[in-house]
């Protein structure tokens, strides 16, 4: 899809590492112009260093002032603005609803759905009026395999991310014909830096330090892979691109056939399965 993008002004939501920041070299590489909101300091330092031609925007992206300033910044720079991708995302590391302390709950039940969910409405809020005025406009949020099965994730992350599915599909119907809104739905991801809720004491475990991760997350799909955040890339390029043109409301799964059924007693190709890693982000 060499060109794909080219011409395209884009803004990346959450792109320091992991999927938003293979998302961001793949854009790159297709011929997109590149702004990205981050709040990790150190990860926007790292940006600025390896993508001198990237627009970088410090900010938490679940207020409306980093999202406001991430959009002016790329509408001055590039002249306006074409494509909005969000890939900002929290994790609950499969905690049960009955294995979340009753004093806990609304603080973790705020927090989960801040990152998750009100940061692509205040990203997509902010960037309406450049996308209306934009060329073949498209949104792109990141989904999750957990927004469609059960068991990907815990109470509060897996119904948070049906909400961003829920988001997909009203966007769609509110935004059309000028904006196109579709989301891609990732299965497990390797080498990801998502990590836990700080109010239930995950904040410094990272989902990717579980053991044989790799493996495991092969093993669970028909494909026997585990597949990166350079696999998953791809897919937000494609439904960005003008071929996707006539794609709204509609939902992208890169996650190795794991929406066919349990694999687990498929036979496991040792070999494919444990492949070498690339960074990546989770889904």
């Amino acid at each position: 899809m060499s060109g794909s993008l080219e011409g395209k002004r884009a803004l990346i939501v959450g792109a320091g590492s992991g999927i938003g920041r293979a998302v961001v070299d793949a854009f790159r590489d297709e011929g997109a112009r590149v702004a990205v909101l981050e709040r990790d300091l150190h990860k926007c330092a790292v940006l600025r260093q390896e993508a001198s031609d990237v627009l970088v925007v410090a900010g938490d992206a679940t207020t409306r002032e980093a999202n406001d300033d991430a959009v002016t910044a790329a509408v001055d720079a590039f002249g306006g603005l074409d494509t909005l991708v969000n890939c900002v995302g929290v994790f609950d590391f499969y905690r049960g609803l009955s294995e979340i302390a009753a004093e806990d709950l609304e603080d973790a039940f705020v927090a989960m759905f801040r990152v998750n969910v009100l940061s692509h409405l205040q990203s997509v809020k902010a960037a309406i009026p450049a996308l209306q005025q934009g060329r073949g406009s498209a949104i792109v949020l990141a989904e999750s395999a957990s927004s469609f099965y059960p068991g990907r994730g815990g109470a509060l992350y897996v119904s948070s991310k049906f909400a961003v599915r829920g988001l997909v599909a009203t966007l769609a119907y509110e935004l059309a014909p000028r904006i196109r809104v579709n989301g891609v739905a990732p299965g497990g991801t390797v080498n990801t830096d998502l990590r836990g809720l700080e109010s239930l004491g995950q904040s410094s475990i990272r989902l990717d330090n579980t053991p044989d991760r790799a493996s495991s997350l092969a093993a669970r799909t028909p494909l026997n892979v585990a597949l990166s955040g350079d696999d998953h890339a791809w897919s937000f390029v494609y439904l960005a691109s003008d071929r996707a043109r006539g794609i709204t409301g509609d939902t992208l799964h890169p996650d190795g056939g794991f929406s066919l059924g349990p694999s687990q007693s498929r036979p496991v190709d040792h070999q494919a399965a444990t492949a070498p890693e690339s960074s990546a982000e989770v889904g």
